[in-house]
């Protein structure tokens, strides 16, 4: 099991005429990942999703708070104690064109891996090549066919196939899938997303869905929490299927209104929005970080910065110092907005509007 608490991290700029300046990526992040579940991040590019995988994975430190694996707080530990926690985490790359070493067989590609781990587990390194060809056949892929070729021989969904074989080759307990389809054909996405669902099935993977697509973190994110993330902070969390029919907070639902719709399919919801601005990171505001985008904002949402809260059952939000978010347990509806108001903007059948 992970748990993150309070992860932060700020990055420094040094511009040649705008000089030094800081810029947060992550702002008190918390999230609980159950040993076979699945935690789900969506947000719009440069909100910090990868920033936070590249931490779990360790290719990427955090200026405060605790990341704990099964217990053990990470940053107390030295970089060759805290390798053999991130080696049981792997990412599956967001663009599986660059992830793969274009002058390496994929032979080549899982065989180092594979022969690494035989030796730590005291297997037999000769029998790495039946290993590989199992890991090819769990993700749906021809050994014979596919081992000789180079990365530039495979499709787009082949590639990213290869991808999820390598991280399987250490024998993970946690998959970071960053973008995992945004780079590959439509066509192929389902295949990709019905494989990682069947890894959480099958072998017992606990996932960490990156993506800004709510329709895919509803289908491979399935009874897990969904984390909505805006600018580094997370502004709204719960169940999955709560979060998307339920959205509270304006920034949830500019991102369900973005969600096409197909005519004749279905109808839109009644209340679907969009945000008044584009994003401007260089906006500094002591109140809420979505308040020069949000149609809704008050005065009120400009001087107050909001923190997450409960979500009361007639859909307003229950005071902080009332009812510790943290006592509330996994699942629970959380959100941080001064004013919230549940909107129906997810599209709907349209046989089903009419029942």
């Amino acid at each position: 099991m992970i748990q993150a608490r309070g992860i932060t991290r700020t990055y420094q700029t040094h511009g040649a005429f705008t000089g030094a300046h800081a810029v947060p990526a992550l702002r008190g992040v918390d999230f609980t990942l159950p040993d076979g579940g699945a935690v789900s991040f969506i947000g719009e590019s440069g909100c910090g999703k990868t920033t936070l995988g590249k931490i779990l994975t360790g290719l990427e430190t955090f200026d405060g708070g605790e990341l704990v694996v099964d217990g053990v707080e990470l940053s107390g530990l030295s970089a060759r104690a805290r390798a053999k926690y991130f080696r049981r985490i792997q990412m599956i790359h967001q663009d599986p064109y660059s992830a793969l070493n274009p002058t390496r067989t994929v032979e080549a590609t899982l065989g180092d891996p594979l022969r690494m781990r035989a030796k730590e587990i005291g297997g037999d390194p000769g029998k790495w090549r039946e290993r590989a060809a199992e890991l090819l056949t769990l993700v749906g892929l021809e050994p014979a066919a596919v081992l000789p070729k180079y990365p530039h021989q495979l499709s787009g969904g082949q590639r990213q196939r290869v991808v999820i074989a390598r991280a399987l080759t250490v024998d993970p307990e946690v998959l970071i899938a960053d973008e995992a389809v945004s780079m590959i054909d439509v066509s192929m996405r389902l295949g990709i997303l019905s494989l990682l669902r069947d890894l959480r099935t099958r072998l017992g993977i606990s996932l960490v869905f990156i993506t800004h697509d709510v329709a895919t973190a509803r289908y491979v994110g399935d009874g897990g929490e969904l984390h909505v993330i805006y600018r580094g902070e997370v502004v709204e969390r719960g169940l999955t299927d709560d979060v998307i029919l339920t959205p509270v907070h304006p920034y949830t639902q500019c991102l369900l209104s973005a969600v096409p719709i197909m005519r004749g399919l279905e109808e839109p919801g009644p209340d679907r929005m969009a945000p008044i601005r584009a994003l401007d990171e260089r906006t500094a505001t002591p109140g809420c970080l979505f308040e020069p985008r949000c149609p809704f904002a008050t005065q009120e949402c400009a001087l107050t910065h909001p923190t997450l809260v409960p979500l009361g059952g007639d859909g307003a939000g229950v005071g902080s110092a009332a009812v510790d978010v943290g006592d509330l347990g996994d699942g629970a509806h959380v959100h941080a907005c001064l004013h919230p108001a549940a909107r129906r903007v997810v599209g709907v059948e349209i046989g089903a509007a009419s029942a």
